[in-house]
Parts: structure tokens; C-alpha cells; sequence
């Protein structure tokens, strides 16, 4: 049997006496621990890397669509941009035609000079071109054929004249050249009379002698009297 001293005053030392407190009570082995219940982390790695395989693949196709779609959206405000210059810049070149008559009559001097100079910069520096110039090679993708002629001196279709001179807007045509074309004289009229020539020896003499059928109608015509 155990005993328990609970005297206050220490008989030996005369001392007051600390209580101590009580020791917990310690958690018997039969006690159950508690269990935690599984969370995400549980999950097998096969099906993370599925899961981020389909994300990855889902971010890369909109980043696709996104980069084709401000591609797309670029192409189409440049192509409004460049009509609309173009429109603009139709409507000008009746004024360019008339700065380039005045050019070449003299009649461009002073202040009207500096005007037109600085607007032919301008327009140049928008990207409008002028075009068409005599000897140039005749391009029907670039040139309105009003006159056509032949002749020798050259080697193919030139333009042998400028009627009204073109403009081109980057690689777009707004206005095409229209010339005066001039090619070289073929000769197919030669092989035509070599076989009319041909044709009519044949026709006119079948034995080599266009009076051969009238020395057949003699006999004929002597038979005749002779039957009579």
C-alpha cells in the first residue's frame, strides 16, 4: 500500500511544502489515433500529369487562335488603310496630270512650282509612283493599249508613246499607262502567197499544161463529124 505525505510543513525541514500538479493522464495504447482524412495530394501522379497535359494543351491552342486572330486583324486594317489611300489619292491625280502638262509646256515657274513640288513629295512619300516612260516593254498588267502599230526597229512590244502616264500605290495599280504600242512586222503573209501560188498551178493545169483539156476536146469534136 502507498502512502501520500499531505502535510503543508515539511516535519524534517520545517519548510512549507509546493503542491505539485497533477500529471496528465497519458493516452492509453488501446486509444485510437486519429486519422486524417485524404486530400488532393492523394491523387495518383498519372492523373496530375493528365490534368496538366490538357491545360498546357488548352493555353497553346488559344495562344494560336489569339496570334492567327491579330494577324488577321492586322492584314484587314491594312488593307482598309491602303483603299482608303487610294481613293484619296485617285481623286488627286487629275491635279498631277495637270502639274505634269504644265511641266512640260514651261508654264511651272514660281510659287505654283513650289506648291506642286512639295505635292508630288508628299504623295511620293505615301508610296505613290509614277510609271511609264517610251521604250519601256508593254505589260498588260500595267498598260492600256489605245494605238498599235508595227515596225522593224524594235525587238518586241515596246511602248512606243506615252498617252497618259500610270501610278502604283505600293504593289497596287491605281491608274494603268495607257500608250501607243509598237511591235515588230511579222511576215505571215509570205507563206499565205507561197500556198495560193500552189494551189492555183494545181487547180489551172492537172497534167502540168492548162491547155491540155482543150487539145482533149478536138477528138471529141472529130468523132462527132465523123459519126455524122
Amino acid at each position: 500500500m502507498r502512502f501520500v505525505d499531505k502535510r503543508r510543513i515539511d516535519p524534517e525541514t520545517g519548510e512549507v511544502r509546493v503542491p505539485q500538479p497533477a500529471a496528465a493522464p497519458s493516452r492509453t495504447a488501446a486509444e485510437p489515433s486519429p486519422v486524417e482524412a485524404p486530400g488532393p495530394e492523394a491523387a495518383g501522379p498519372s492523373e496530375v500529369e493528365v490534368a496538366l497535359a490538357e491545360r498546357t494543351a488548352d493555353l497553346q491552342r488559344l495562344q494560336a487562335e489569339y496570334v492567327n486572330y491579330k494577324r488577321r486583324v492586322d492584314r484587314d486594317r491594312e488593307g482598309v488603310r491602303e483603299s482608303a489611300s487610294a481613293s484619296v489619292l485617285t481623286a488627286l491625280l487629275p491635279v498631277l496630270d495637270d502639274i505634269g502638262r504644265a511641266r512640260e509646256h514651261g508654264e511651272l515657274t514660281g510659287g505654283f512650282k513650289a506648291v506642286a513640288e512639295s505635292l508630288e513629295r508628299t504623295l511620293s512619300g505615301l508610296g505613290l509612283v509614277r510609271f511609264g516612260e517610251v521604250g519601256d516593254g508593254f505589260d498588260p498588267r500595267v498598260h492600256e493599249a489605245l494605238m498599235h502599230t508595227y515596225s522593224d526597229d524594235v525587238p518586241g512590244p515596246v511602248c512606243q508613246a506615252i498617252v497618259q502616264v500610270g501610278y502604283r500605290l505600293h504593289d497596287r495599280v491605281v491608274r494603268p499607262a495607257r500608250v501607243a504600242v509598237a511591235e515588230p512586222e511579222t511576215q505571215p503573209v509570205a507563206a499565205a502567197t507561197s500556198y495560193d501560188m500552189q494551189g492555183s498551178e494545181v487547180a489551172g493545169d492537172g497534167d502540168g499544161d492548162p491547155r491540155g483539156n482543150e487539145g482533149e476536146a478536138g477528138p471529141q469534136g472529130d468523132d462527132g463529124e465523123g459519126s455524122q
